[in-house]
């Protein structure tokens, strides 16, 4: 066999292994040729045109990007550091090689523009109690931005507000404050119902004479049961004035 024909044949066969490419099941390849978008591939064995025809590989997968700590001034003026983290994946291959060089970088940086943006319309508070509505809000409005790059944003979740010294210890002042307050109104709720009782309960025994005297002895019922060996207590005229009428009425047929 002549020189030259095994030259061709190995230059034929790296030719032919050079464009087999093979694509996992979360690949997609983009494919150009001469420079124009022809389509996506994958995944499984592609062939391609050597020299006239090349790919850009695409992974499929749900992409995790932390976002680093944000300087965010709440509406209430309140300087703190956030962080997060954004699921999001690629649905449109071919969109998110044409219309965007680098979607995992353009995704970050509108991640971290939206979290201030975002957690800057919003209160203190807010951050603390209602990070579920602002997840959705943040997911939103990343959504709608990558929406052009093909790109689909599943999950956003804020995971860390860091807050100064001073602004933790005057929480900490005003959760106390907040505390003593409740346990003042508590208190005076309390003293208000029992008031309230109390004067049910003397009015009802005002109206009924008989109870009054089963309530003086009860009272003393329960004075005897003391270890003092001396017990000083008022007798009221309640309990004698039958008596005194009795003794009255004696007295006057004696006469």
């Amino acid at each position: 066999m002549p020189y030259a024909t095994v030259v061709i044949i190995v230059i034929v066969a790296l030719l032919v292994f050079s464009s087999i490419r093979v694509l996992n099941e979360y690949e997609r390849a983009v494919i150009f040729t001469l420079g124009r978008f022809t389509g996506i591939r994958g995944p499984g064995v592609i062939l391609l045109w050597p020299v006239i025809q090349r790919m850009s590989k695409v992974d499929l997968r749900v992409i995790v990007l932390s976002v680093p700590k944000q300087d965010v001034i709440t509406r209430d003026n309140v300087s703190v550091k956030v962080n997060a983290v954004v699921y999001f994946r690629v649905v449109d291959p071919g969109r998110a090689i044409i219309q965007v060089a680098n979607a995992w970088e353009a995704t970050s940086q509108v991640a971290q523009t939206t979290l201030r943006s975002v957690l800057g319309q919003h209160e203190m508070d807010d951050l603390l109690s209602q990070r579920d509505k602002l997840n959705a809000d943040i997911q939103r409005i990343l959504d709608q931005a990558t929406e052009a790059w093909g790109i689909k944003v599943a999950n956003v979740e804020i995971k860390d507000v860091d807050l100064d010294e001073t602004m933790i210890r005057a929480m900490a002042r005003q959760a106390e404050a907040e505390r003593n307050r409740r346990a003042k109104v508590i208190n005076a709720e309390g003293e208000k119902q029992a008031a309230q009782t109390l004067t049910e309960a003397a009015q009802i025994l005002a109206q009924h004479g008989s109870a009054l005297q089963l309530r003086y002895l009860q009272t003393l019922a329960d004075i005897s049961h003391d270890k003092s060996s001396l017990i000083i207590f008022p007798l009221p005229l309640d309990l004698i004035r039958p008596l005194m009428g009795a003794l009255e009425r004696t007295g006057q047929s004696g006469s």
